[in-house]
């Protein structure tokens, strides 16, 4: 949803519950490079499943993020930002053609029947998907709605932090953006955002966005599964998800109470992630069971899954999902439409979990013409 016109220069802000990115894009000839960057945690309780509980917390996190950026320093004070994914609702609906202005009176009618809350409590924005509109009698829409406490807390914030939001959208949204090459694949690929605190489910097929579903398994969920397995706390816990992985039982180690003890913490872990791919199985099976756009990928065949989010680079996570979805899965690439060189050498960290906030700052040039309400 936008809120002024994209002609401001601006920084892509990308918030969850426990952390926040900055990224800052510049488009050059061969495509963006990096300007400035940023990472920071959030204290757990800030935010708890999107909804703001500590403002004044939260702004002066906002405020430190943007005050010791790396890079270039932040001259801009407009912000693009993203918004929780388990608080929005995105469906793609079918509408007549019909003009942009038509539209915008037509398009929140029909959204009512789609959007579980009333149309009053709601921020809704709508894209035509426009690689279908010319074959079809009908146009493709995808909605985006929000609810308007959620929006306006976040709003509040910003301003708090003296910045000045002039585009805020989904979380999914921004990932599509980041990971999908020109943003022109027509196949159907599957991105997996798995996160510090949830994971993200995107169906994207025909130019757009199909479907999404949150699921609250998370980078975290595999720490506490250690954590009870292993009688340690949360803090060891992590270092040996991060050091080992689900190879820990390979590793050599020196002792062999020590190879128990990471075969333990692997079994911990591979148990829920067993649960994750079960629960994405069921919803990709939902999706195929009552998708309406078989135009779109007649067999509906999923290509490939991609994997994003400060925990998809756990060592022997794509081959673990790959064999029990029985998808290639593989690391999405946050810099498919960035130049990269120069950003790799700015950020020496791991990039995925910069894959939403990188999409956020392609925004602001994007050429893709939106109607909005």
């Amino acid at each position: 949803m936008g809120f002024l016109d994209l002609k401001y220069e601006a920084f892509g802000l990308d918030i969850n519950d426990l952390s926040l990115k900055i990224v800052k894009l510049k488009k050059q000839r061969k495509g963006f490079v990096l300007d400035s960057f940023n990472q920071t945690k959030i204290m757990p309780g800030v935010i708890q499943d999107g909804v703001i509980r500590k403002e004044a917390v939260l702004v002066r996190a906002i405020k430190s993020a943007y005050d010791t950026v790396k890079g270039k320093k932040i001259k801009s004070k407009y912000v693009i930002a993203s918004l929780p994914e388990e608080n929005s609702f995105l469906q793609v609906i079918k509408m007549p053609k019909m003009t942009e202005e038509e539209l915008k009176l037509a398009v929140p009618l029909e959204a009512e029947n789609y959007i579980p809350l009333s149309i009053n409590e709601v921020y809704l924005d709508f894209q035509v998907i426009s690689s279908t509109k010319d074959y079809l009698n009908y146009l493709e829409v995808l909605i985006v709605a929000m609810p308007k406490k959620i929006v306006d807390s976040y709003v509040s914030c910003f301003k708090k932090a003296g910045l000045v939001p002039i585009i805020l959208e989904a979380e999914s949204e921004a990932i599509t953006r980041a990971l999908i090459k020109n943003d022109a694949n027509p196949s159907l690929v599957v991105l997996i955002d798995f996160g510090q605190n949830s994971t993200n489910l995107i169906v994207y097929s025909g130019h757009s966005i199909r479907f999404t579903s949150s699921i609250p398994i998370s980078s975290d969920s595999l720490t506490r599964a250690i954590s009870e397995s292993l009688k340690i706390d949360l803090h060891e816990a992590e270092k040996i998800k991060i050091e080992h992985g689900l190879i820990g039982n390979k590793s050599t180690v020196r002792l062999s109470s020590n190879n128990f003890r990471l075969e333990k913490a692997t079994k911990a872990m591979c148990l829920v992630l067993e649960d994750l791919t079960e629960q994405i199985k069921k919803y990709l099976k939902f999706y195929r069971d009552h998708s309406s756009y078989e135009h779109v990928l007649p067999n509906r065949k999923t290509e490939k899954i991609l994997l994003c989010g400060g925990g998809s680079e756990l060592k022997g996570l794509t081959d673990f999902m790959s064999k029990h979805l029985e998808i290639p899965v593989e690391l999405g690439d946050p810099l498919v439409n960035v130049y990269s060189k120069k950003v790799k050498s700015l950020i020496k960290e791991s990039l995925s979990p910069f894959t939403t906030a990188i999409g956020l700052a392609i925004r602001q040039v994007d050429n893709n013409k939106d109607y909005k309400t």
